[in-house]
């Protein structure tokens, strides 16, 4: 067992070795397009964007987003009272986003939109791994990526609902790890589906590999919860469309419909609470950091999901999901 986890890791260290040295070698800023049934494809000469996608004819994530402003957005994850030193870097987010650049994660519309997507998706990341506190230096939020799994759980997160599916492993425990954090085995087990990593037996990965932990938590945003749905991506980037009774549940494209996908009534529909604000102020932080500026947020009801009805109702299948 120990051997084979050691081959997973050797696995993904030869791919992030093999996409640097692509990058190294061919690098030149060239593109290849073709139409395919009236659409424009790309595909860029370099280890991003390497597929042909219609949002590679955009500029990549590193084209957008450098290191720098990664290093300025989690400044205090290497302090020594981080709880995950050393862990989290610059070049493990990008190599895990190459695989969903050609869906459209932050490569979707101009360079705009393109860095809101990436204050929006690392503002839930910051949120959800952060440590800061009131009078911590540098101010609360400047704390992102201090953890990479929850410190003390209070339970091994094993349903047995899910035992025919996704059953628990013998002395594996399911709580949270990454940078969206996962819990329970039934989202281990999706999450592994998806990315090919066997996370239903060895949830640990999670916590030993950077690279695998930033892919779990972009297939968190782009992957619907619930069949029929749209992903957090889809309501951020404008590509949902509100049917009618989404407007009559006050559910609008922006960022507050992530953060009610995601999280369902653990944040949302009880008006301002700490919960929601948390994540909210997170994000503004990053807008302005990355010199967007947050006043292109919008209004209240698109950055908060205060008033929002649920997408998905306690106790429904997919708020199960959502929940973790």
């Amino acid at each position: 067992m120990e051997a084979k986890r050691v081959s997973v890791f050797a696995i993904i260290a030869i791919l992030s070795l093999s996409l640097l040295i692509l990058a190294a070698e061919a690098n030149d800023g060239k593109t290849d397009v073709k139409t395919v049934k009236g659409k424009k494809l790309c595909r860029k000469k370099e280890w991003e964007c390497n597929t042909w996608s219609e949002f590679c004819c955009n500029e990549t994530i590193s084209d957008v987003f450098q290191v720098y402003q990664f290093e300025n957005l989690f400044s205090k994850r290497n302090t020594p009272v981080a709880h995950a030193v050393g862990f989290w870097d610059y070049q493990s987010f990008i190599i895990a986003a190459n695989i969903y650049e050609p869906l459209g994660f932050g490569t979707t519309g101009g360079k705009q939109m393109q860095m809101k997507e990436m204050a929006a998706f690392l503002g839930h990341v910051g949120s959800k791994t952060s440590c800061g506190y009131g009078v911590a230096t540098g101010g609360p939020l400047a704390w992102g990526l201090c953890y990479n799994r929850e410190m003390s759980p209070s339970q091994s997160y094993c349903d047995d609902f899910y035992k025919f599916e996704f059953p628990c492993a013998p002395g594996a425990e399911y709580y949270g790890r990454g940078a969206l954090p996962i819990y329970w085995n039934y989202n281990y087990g999706a999450a592994g589906k998806a990315l090919k990593a066997d996370l239903l037996n060895h949830p640990e990965y999670i916590e030993q590999n950077a690279t695998l932990a930033f892919q779990a938590a972009m297939w968190k945003w782009i992957t619907p919860v619930k069949k029929g749905q749209p992903s957090a991506h889809d309501v951020f980037v404008g590509n949902w469309k509100p049917t009618k009774n989404d407007t009559l549940a006050k559910r609008v494209p922006g960022f507050g419909a992530t953060m009610n996908l995601l999280y369902g009534d653990l944040t949302c529909g009880k008006g301002d609470v700490d919960s929601m604000n948390n994540i909210v102020s997170h994000y503004l932080y990053y807008l302005d950091l990355l010199g967007v500026g947050r006043e292109q947020a919008g209004p209240h009801d698109v950055l908060t999901c205060a008033e929002q009805g649920l997408f998905n109702p306690p106790d429904s299948p997919a708020a199960v999901a959502a929940s973790s």
